[in-house]
């Protein structure tokens, strides 16, 4: 059985290039109806048309499918509420969002300037707040929801010059985490897509044949498995080039210390205890940490007895 979306709907935000436009064909060359949403702006986010939303949405009808274009910006929650209505009003159901709208204001933190800090924050992580709120009582309603966030090996494993981005794309991840658990009694789906493609972001920066290797198509594949009605929840899958991994937030096993005033001198003796990654676990929950916390002090109360 072959993966589609006949008879879904689903909104894709920055979907007028790279690797949104990418997103919307897969999508709608499997069956689904598409809202393209693209503010069209620079990459640093300035400006702003709908000619790139248009052109895609005319790509997908001239191969058959159902396309309408969207030129909200993610930022205004009015906006996105409007697309979500635009969606609503044409087709009746809002079945996958894939939050992929996004920007980039590079410098060392040092340099960087609070307010393209804070823009970055705004466009990444409350623009996908935006999105997800509007479509979240439509999926719980209908107990059917797929959504995906955009999350990048820079707030994963950090990167040289983009400490705003970095934050907001691991606040991604956190916002997954959460929502995956909330939206499970109502087969709503969350999950993190992390790819490694050639884009507007990425010129100047690699050889030709490595950017030829990084065809924003190549991460498509991720997306739609976790898009899917059969794909995981709670799942950070990253992409680029064909590979594809699944990166995990895991807790160590750990060691009791104790709480005496020598605490932190044991601490820092066993350091390395504490970080043996043998045994580490994927938590189902924030709870499991301290489970694991309060069992070990169990334990140790026990042994002393």
């Amino acid at each position: 059985m072959g993966i589609d979306f006949k008879g879904r709907v689903a909104i894709v935000t920055g979907a007028g290039g790279g690797v949104g436009r990418q997103h919307a064909l897969a999508l709608a060359a499997r069956g689904a109806k598409v809202l393209v949403n693209d503010l069209g702006g620079a990459v640093d986010g300035q400006g702003g048309a709908m000619t790139a939303a248009h052109s895609v949405v005319e790509e997908i009808r001239r191969a058959g499918g159902e396309a309408l274009a969207n030129g909200a910006s993610v930022t205004d929650f009015e906006a996105v509420q409007a697309m979500v209505a635009q969606a609503m009003d044409a087709w009746g159901r809002v079945d996958v969002l894939v939050n992929n709208a996004g920007i980039l204001r590079d410098k060392t933190f040092a340099k960087m300037d609070l307010a393209d800090f804070r823009t970055v924050l705004d466009v990444h992580l409350m623009g996908a707040v935006h999105c997800t709120k509007a479509v979240w009582p439509i999926m719980t309603a209908q107990k059917y929801g797929r959504i995906v966030m955009t999350t990048s090996s820079t707030g994963l494993y950090g990167n040289f010059g983009q400490a705003n981005y970095g934050a907001a794309k691991m606040a991604l991840v956190g916002l997954m985490q959460t929502l995956a658990i909330e939206g499970a009694k109502h087969d709503i789906r969350v999950n993190c897509l992390a790819p490694t493609a050639a884009t507007r972001m990425t010129q100047g920066l690699m050889s030709e044949e490595d950017l030829r290797a990084l065809d924003p198509a190549a991460v498509v594949p991720a997306m739609l498995v976790m898009a899917s009605q059969d794909g995981p929840t709670r799942t950070i899958l990253c992409a680029g080039a064909g590979t594809f991994e699944a990166a995990h937030i895991t807790l160590t096993a750990g060691e009791w210390i104790g709480t005496g005033p020598q605490a932190p001198e044991q601490l820092a003796e066993r350091l390395a205890e504490v970080m043996d990654r043998t045994g580490s676990t994927v938590p189902p929950n924030g709870a499991a940490q301290g489970n694991n916390e309060l069992a070990r002090a169990r334990a140790a109360a026990k042994a002393r007895v």
